[in-house]
């Protein structure tokens, strides 16, 4: 399922590149400050951050914080069991 979802992110970025790459030499940024300077801009900011969304998501930096979380979790979990272990011995000698 991984596998699958990775390459679906993988086509969608290799889309937004190819539109970026289609888009970007018909976009005029030499015309001076206007409205369509400041459409060129904020349609070129979009189409990086949609890409480096797909980026992020193929490197896998959400997996590798995911596992960092999990053992934390983890660690969490083992001292809580382990201090309601003591709390459930020191109740029953009393």
């Amino acid at each position: 399922m991984k596998k699958r979802n990775k390459f679906k992110h993988s086509v969608y970025l290799l889309a937004a590149l190819a539109m970026l790459l289609y888009a970007l030499p018909k976009l005029s940024f030499q015309n001076g400050p206007g409205w369509v300077l400041g459409f060129g801009i904020v349609w070129c900011a979009f189409a990086f951050l949609v890409i480096a969304s797909h980026l992020h998501f193929i490197i896998g930096v959400d997996e590798e914080k995911q596992k960092r979380l999990e053992a934390v979790r983890k660690v969490k979990l083992e001292q809580w069991q382990g201090q309601w272990n003591e709390e459930t011995r020191v109740s029953q000698r009393l």
